[in-house]
């Protein structure tokens, strides 16, 4: 394999989004280390933020207790900052193995302009999935270990509450089970049309009739959560995907929970659900995320783009919610050493 310097257009030098302090981001410049025979560098093209994570680690609310658990792959520095955070990265192959050289590849990277990583660190996108559909790999992914932990059954009526990123995804996937009645809820009117996008129902939380056998949670409220339990069936179980960070969480068990034997279940991506674990590991996973991204449904939730020299002013806005998204994409062509 040759040597970068070797190789045309490949960077020896990047630009990387950093959270300085809780609040504070900056730009600040990196010096990519020379790649070793089983490392690729990959060019970003666009990289996704992850608004309910990114914004809770924006604003500092990972609790002390669960810094550890919160990394992400490729992170540095340590919460509450300064911190380089981020794990919805897409980009092309510069230099690498024959089989990965200008291939589009997803990679559990935070926003950065170029980057060095084992070869194993990447998944090649489909051709026919586009690099800012490709950002929400991280995010189906989620969905499908999700699913995994507890599938509807045929005919099964599910309400998924909250219409964020991963809740938009947990319903298209539903959408697509037979028979399966699936109702996105959400208190937000404006997501109705990118519910209709994604073929499934649209109701605000006090127009949802109960009596659902399989309700997801994703709205990180305890609000959302009070809500989930009320639309259970008798020996219905909520799977809640929400982070909620150092935020407290009230419920009110003294009615029904106890008498109509209700279920709360935790979901968590960082490790892949034990009903699939002995069979699949977390990278047929993410390439199973990938091929089901060839659904052109989800370009719904792809509701904004900025170019990467714009994020120190653009994740306030995502985090304080005055920047409406889904999934907020960056874009990177043009962008200081990596220009090509």
């Amino acid at each position: 394999m040759p040597s970068r310097a070797e190789t045309e257009d490949v960077p020896d030098g990047a630009q990387a989004f950093w959270l300085r302090a809780p609040g504070h981001g900056e730009i600040r410049p990196v010096a990519l280390p020379e790649p070793g025979p089983g490392d690729v560098v990959v060019r970003t093209l666009r990289s996704g933020v992850s608004r309910g994570t990114e914004a809770l680690v924006f604003r500092g609310g990972v609790p002390a207790g669960q810094r550890a658990a919160m990394r992400a792959p490729f992170q540095e520095g340590d919460f509450p900052g300064p911190v380089k955070y981020g794990y919805l990265s897409v980009g092309s192959v510069r230099h690498g193995p024959p089989e990965l050289l200008d291939r589009t590849v997803f990679c559990l990277y935070p926003h950065q302009t170029a980057y060095v990583v084992p070869a194993g660190a990447v998944t090649v996108v489909p051709d026919d999935v586009p690099p800012a559909r490709a950002v929400l790999a991280g995010t189906v992914e989620t969905a499908v270990n999700a699913l995994w932990d507890a599938p509807p059954l045929v005919g099964d009526r599910v309400a998924v509450v909250g219409a964020g990123m991963v809740g938009c995804c947990v319903a298209r996937l539903l959408a697509r089970f037979p028979a399966v009645q699936v109702t996105l809820v959400e208190v937000d009117a404006a997501r109705a049309p990118v519910a209709a996008a994604l073929g499934v129902g649209f109701a605000a939380p006090q127009d949802t009739a109960g009596g659902c056998d399989l309700v997801v949670h994703t709205s990180a409220t305890s609000a959302g959560l009070q809500t989930a339990l009320d639309l259970l069936a008798p020996e219905g179980t909520v799977l809640d995907l929400s982070w909620y960070g150092d935020a407290e969480v009230r419920l009110s068990l003294g009615g029904a929970f106890h008498a109509r034997r209700l279920g709360i279940r935790a979901s968590q991506v960082g490790t892949v659900s034990p009903a699939r674990s002995a069979r699949r590991g977390t990278g047929a996973r993410l390439a199973l995320a990938l091929d089901l991204l060839r659904d052109p449904a989800f370009d719904a939730l792809v509701t904004g783009a900025s170019h990467f020299d714009e994020l120190p002013a653009v994740m306030p806005r995502l985090a304080d919610g005055s920047l409406p998204a889904l999934c907020h994409t960056i874009t990177y062509d043009g962008t200081g050493p990596c220009s090509a």
